[in-house]
């Protein structure tokens, strides 16, 4: 595989209450990639299949370890997806709310990159 970056995208996600890294990180990824149409794609590289592109997601948590994975790559509609977390984002003060699921007065941020790749190798014809 030729894989070359076709698109970087950053996004942040919050959760206000209840201290989801997950809710977090699945926001963030849903700010990146709602900026971005991938119409190169088709257009410029002739792809036929969006499943044949790459999608790289880089999350950076307060607390990677609770991250369910599964759930972030939800949020990409197309792709081989691969993930990577990493110790990252913020928690700063916030206000305790028993009722909307904290257990502390804190809001978790959450940054993600999401990246995408196109192989050049698929089609040599428009390169070589």
């Amino acid at each position: 595989m030729n894989l070359k970056r076709y698109i970087i995208e950053l996004g942040v996600g919050t959760d206000l209450h209840g201290q989801d890294v997950t809710k977090a990180a699945t926001k963030a990824v849903r700010d990146a990639i709602s900026r971005s149409c991938l119409c190169g794609l088709v257009e410029v590289f002739n792809l036929k299949n969006l499943n044949e592109m790459v999608v790289k997601v880089h999350v950076a948590a307060p607390y990677p370890e609770l991250v369910r994975t599964e759930e972030v790559l939800n949020q990409i509609p197309f792709g081989r997806k691969d993930i990577t977390v990493s110790k990252g984002g913020m928690e700063v003060e916030g206000m305790l709310v028993p009722g909307l699921g904290d257990s502390v007065n804190s809001i978790l941020v959450v940054n993600v990159c999401v990246t995408v790749y196109v192989d050049l190798d698929w089609n040599q014809n428009l390169f070589g």
